[in-house]
């Protein structure tokens, strides 16, 4: 099958507008006659419910959790990136537009790229009006800071908790279709087929989390905004619950999943602490604007802060070693995500780690507090000199700016980050890979488009930080209400579509099928004791650095971690009633299937592109070496039966209007 991106021709600033007074509209009266259904309700999906069933479509939404406001879209905490230049710092759509290709590591669709850059501005305006509280300057003005990979201050932001506030604002959109009518809302309600009829999707088979009944939903069009798979890896940034079945479902089904191997490792997390854990937890990366990242210069000053015998602030400064602003002094501690990980997993590595396992790096905001402490000192006539003051006030304006993420620090770490440093380490944050889509967010099944984290299409092998909301509104306000209504313009003389089709009847036959043999298994050890294992696996061999050997292993430990999870897991309980090891059996047989399609695209890439960091392939320096001139394509995978049997499609990624150099933020 030849991979269509159905990219509009013209000059790429044109192209999404032309494309819009182009498209084929359908008539509002006939809206209310499609039903369209939207799995997960996080910022992508939320904003697509609302959106869809405001133009005048009959919209069901599904999502696991107990309300639409818990999506863990709520989780997100520095920014949302917009080209709106308040600052005047010189930013613009372009600039936006090759920050993004240049941070993804020239692995990105160039059209998708700046289409997103194009509408981000228009989605500052649609939550300011919605009235999402965004931090504003002394005079009233909206507030911007800067994110890794950029030059310029382009981020809007809540406090440390951005996600949050833009998710109301989708939730309290998405409720006002609700009270209409217009969105029938399906709490705890887990996709766990999608239904095919006549080649398109028709609609999905739901489990209800709660009772256990498995039900059939019909509609015209299916929408997936169900987020990435970073819970493949066990311990993540992620919520507990979130998964990948939804986008592994439609694969198995036909939808091709691209570039599974670009996986964001984010720098700033709190690290770990023992096998105990169930996840970890992220500190905006926000927090390198202020915050300075660093470790002992000497390795037995490390050694002796491992042992309890040193502390951070027992060091001065030349005994300290600023390595992101000494090996990249254009960008310092705001290097992108993948950048930035790499080089505080190569100090520790090499013996300069500071917590008791060695896998953790400093964060420190006393630079910070001093700069902001003396200049609010100045401005109330105080003693710029005086140390006290300068803490207090400098401490109060950082307090401001990041106070929620410093409190969470504490209450897990329970040391004061406004006094010693905070040590951070990389963690599995995001996935820039996902189910492929063409420039309307369709899927390589007609009918299904899949929207937000759980597409491939906009970041490339490395997503700038606070780019993840900006896709996810710019995916379900401005762009799938376009392109979803070109598709639908056929059907609407259909009419209701039947769940009494055969192809319903057997799709929750299969849904049943599987549910039935883990209810019904006599196996000894619990899911997460295999979600442990794969974690495990995926960490240590498929994680921050890869290699030919390690990826061949973990290929074949996958597969027989596979093996041994479907003759020997134990789901307690039984299928019709709330059973929480039953959800999570039924994830984590897709994520054991999934961890194995990832080891198998990363083994195939043989470069280093951004998140992907194959250890044969990296310059002297120890940076990503691209190799343009055999890789760069999407690589999308179409399901043959097993991960092993997958089949690569290709879809070369043509740059008309960047160049491609090897990337460098020096």
């Amino acid at each position: 099958m030849a991979l269509d991106s159905k990219i509009p021709k013209g000059p790429i600033s044109d192209k999404w507008t032309d494309y819009k007074d182009h498209i084929n509209l359908v008539n509002p009266a006939n809206k209310r006659n499609l039903d369209i259904i939207i799995v997960g309700t996080g910022l992508a999906g939320g904003s697509a419910a609302a959106t869809l069933a405001e133009l005048g479509y009959n919209v069901k939404a599904f999502c696991f959790q107990d309300s639409p406001r818990r999506a863990h879209s709520i989780a997100a905490q520095g920014g949302i990136n917009a080209a709106k230049n308040y600052k005047g710092d010189g930013d613009s759509v372009y600039r936006l537009f090759y920050d993004t290709v240049k941070g993804g590591d020239y692995r990105a669709r160039e059209a998708n790229v700046h289409r997103l850059a194009e509408v981000s501005a228009n989605i500052i305006d649609q939550c300011v009006a919605q009235g999402v509280p965004l931090a504003r300057e002394y005079g009233g003005l909206l507030d911007n800071r800067s994110f890794g990979g950029t030059l310029v201050s382009r981020t809007f932001y809540a406090q440390g908790q951005t996600g949050q506030q833009l998710l109301l604002g989708a939730y309290s959109a998405m409720n006002r279709q609700i009270g209409r009518g217009k969105v029938k809302m399906y709490n705890r309600h887990e996709m766990l087929d999608i239904v095919i009829v006549d080649g398109k999707a028709r609609g999905i088979i739901a489990r209800n989390l709660i009772t256990g009944e498995i039900e059939r939903h019909s509609a015209h069009a299916v929408v997936i905004g169900s987020g990435g798979y970073g819970n493949v890896f066990f311990l993540s940034t992620n919520a507990m619950g979130s998964n990948a079945t939804a986008a592994w479902k439609i694969h198995k089904k036909g939808a091709f999943f691209a570039n599974p191997c670009y996986t964001q490792i984010h720098p700033t997390c709190i690290p770990v602490s023992g096998d105990h854990q169930s996840k970890l937890t992220l500190m905006s990366e926000s927090l390198r604007n202020d915050g300075r990242i660093w470790v002992p210069a000497k390795q037995e000053d490390a050694k002796a802060i491992r042992e309890g015998k040193k502390k951070a602030t027992d060091l001065s400064e030349s005994e300290r070693d600023y390595f992101l602003e000494r090996r990249y002094p254009a960008f310092g501690n705001l290097v992108p995500r993948d950048v930035a990980s790499r080089a505080a997993k190569e100090r520790c590595d090499a013996g300069f780690g500071v917590n008791k396992t060695g896998e953790a790096v400093y964060l420190d905001f006393a630079a910070a507090i001093e700069r902001y402490g003396k200049e609010a000192a100045y401005v109330k006539g105080l003693d710029a000199n005086d140390t006290a003051v300068v803490t207090k006030l400098g401490t109060d304006i950082v307090k401001s700016k990041y106070g929620n993420l410093f409190q969470m620090y504490l209450k897990i770490v329970d040391e004061n980050p406004y006094v010693t440093p905070m040590m951070i380490y990389p963690a599995v944050h995001y996935t820039m890979g996902g189910t492929w889509v063409d420039y309307n967010l369709m899927t390589t099944i007609p009918g299904c488009f899949s929207i937000g984290e759980s597409n491939f299409s906009d970041h490339g092998a490395n997503r700038l930080g606070a780019s993840a909301l900006m896709q996810g509104l710019a995916d379900g306000y401005f762009v799938l209400p376009y392109t979803i209504g070109d598709y639908l313009a056929p059907d609407i003389k259909m009419g209701e579509i039947s769940t009494d089709l055969p192809e319903f009847v057997e799709a929750e036959k299969s849904v049943k099928d599987q549910i039935d043999r883990f209810i019904n298994n006599k196996g000894t050890h619990s899911v997460d004791y295999f979600h442990k294992k794969l974690g495990k696996i995926m960490w240590d061999k498929v994680g921050m650095a890869r290699n030919a050997k390690g990826l061949t292993e973990a290929i074949e430990e996958i597969a027989a971690l596979r093996e041994e999870f479907y003759k020997d897991v134990k789901v307690p309980g039984s299928a019709n009633e709330f059973n929480q090891e039953l959800e999570k059996a039924t994830r984590v047989a897709d994520f054991l299937e999934l961890g194995e399609l990832f080891a198998k695209d990363a083994l195939h890439r043989n470069e280093s592109c951004g998140g992907h960091f194959r250890e044969e392939y990296q310059t002297e320096e120890g940076e990503a070496l691209r190799d343009d001139e055999n890789f760069a394509y999407v690589a999308a995978w179409e399901y043959k039966g097993k991960p092993s049997d997958a089949v690569l499609h290709k879809e070369a990624l043509v740059y008309e209007n960047i160049k491609l150099v090897q990337r460098s933020y020096k």
